[in-house]
């Protein structure tokens, strides 16, 4: 299954010495560079494996062997002290005229991985982020079937939805038990796996990190922790509020959202389409799940669209703004129903901020025109709209 990352990747490639692509475990990034790789010379190593690290021993030695290649490191993050070997086999092969195409870093943890890679490589190297499937990549399945079981590949393809929902089982116990305590101190999977449960319950509230921290039983800086850990590992999204309204009370408060809607399903023990639509989290993960997909397909039009929601204390809301590089303001509302209704704090929003674009998400087929300036669309094709289609 083609994904739609494929040219951008290939384009970064053929600039920039360095690529760096982030995306959770198992959303599909080695089997995406594994099929670069049978397109040019190129040599793959997975940091994972004893015996490629081996290799790695002496890196420099090994390293400058294959400067002729695009080298593949995957989960790159195991091994920190490469990065200063790259920087000065990147300058190496720029004295001697290339000056792209030779290193692609796979990582599953965001903030370390930038960190190490910027202070490093600064002016060497592209980031791209590799999601789960989203909708237009998978257009051929039905909508509510990707909402249930998420977009992992082995989770979405599976022959069933008890055996999705097995493998999303185990996919959270394989991050608690064997992933999660490579990234950071040593904490009790099942305080974690609490933690992430309760953050299922939550799904796109705002965050209370005092209130978390009572739940569990630990201080709020422990919590907080957790919260970041889940976050850098790209499983967890904050979503920032609008804060450039002086003239208003505005909450100050991230929501937050666990990334993956089929995750949110496996943590709240939700097998089926059937006991989704009756469960209280229903309209918080269709709200989750949009959103996902809507940014997966603006950023890659422009990777520096801001993505926050807006909320008064009077009561103003709306669900997804997106505030393009040019100053243009999107506001999204986003509706689990098939006759939307918009409230007044989503019309009392726009006077507020006036945007540009105004748009309600709904799982319907049918795009139509709700009042002058607002336009209800289903999903999939103000995604196909975002990403300039």
């Amino acid at each position: 299954m083609k994904r739609n990352l494929t040219a951008q990747l290939l384009e970064a490639i053929d600039y920039s010495p360095a690529v760096v692509l982030l995306g959770p475990r198992q959303s599909g990034k080695t089997t995406l560079a594994l099929e670069l790789a049978r397109e040019r010379p190129a040599i793959y190593l997975d940091l994972e494996s004893e015996q490629d690290r081996a290799k790695l021993a002496q890196p420099e030695l090994y390293l400058a062997d294959h400067l002729d290649k695009l080298v593949i490191l995957d989960e790159v993050h195991r091994a920190p002290g490469l990065f200063p070997v790259l920087r000065g086999l990147i300058d190496r092969a720029r004295r001697d005229g290339r000056r792209a195409g030779q290193y692609l870093l796979l990582g599953s943890a965001s903030l370390d991985l930038l960190k190490q890679s910027g202070e490093t490589l600064a002016g060497r190297v592209a980031y791209l982020e590799l999601t789960p499937f989203h909708v237009l990549e998978v257009a051929e399945r039905p909508l509510d079937e990707l909402w249930l079981r998420g977009g992992f590949p082995e989770s979405l393809l599976a022959g069933s939805d008890a055996r999705s929902l097995r493998w999303r089982q185990d996919f959270i116990r394989s991050y608690l038990e064997r992933d999660i305590p490579q990234f950071g101190p040593r904490i009790a999977a099942e305080t974690l796996r609490r933690f992430w449960t309760m953050l299922a319950h939550h799904q796109g509230g705002l965050l209370n990190t005092a209130q978390f921290a009572r739940n569990l039983g630990v201080d709020v800086k422990t919590a907080g922790g957790y919260l970041g850990l889940l976050v850098d590992l790209l499983l967890v999204r904050r979503l920032l509020p609008w804060h450039s309204n002086p003239g208003k009370r505005l909450v100050k408060s991230p929501k937050v959202f666990i990334r993956d809607s089929g995750i949110v399903h496996a943590l709240l023990n939700i097998p089926d389409k059937e006991t989704l639509l009756a469960h209280p989290v229903v309209g918080a993960s269709w709200e989750g799940f949009a959103i996902e997909n809507l940014l997966a397909n603006a950023m890659a039009t422009d990777p520096m669209v801001q993505a926050c929601f807006y909320r008064s204390s009077g009561g103003a809301e709306i669900d997804l703004l997106l505030a393009w590089p040019d100053g243009r303001l999107w506001a999204i509302e986003i509706k689990r129903s098939l006759a939307p209704k918009l409230e007044r704090g989503f019309h009392a929003a726009c006077a507020d901020l006036k945007p540009e674009r105004r748009f309600v998400v709904y799982p319907g087929g049918e795009r139509y025109r709700l009042a002058e300036d607002i336009e209800a669309v289903p999903l999939p094709q103000l995604a196909k709209s975002l990403r300039g289609g």
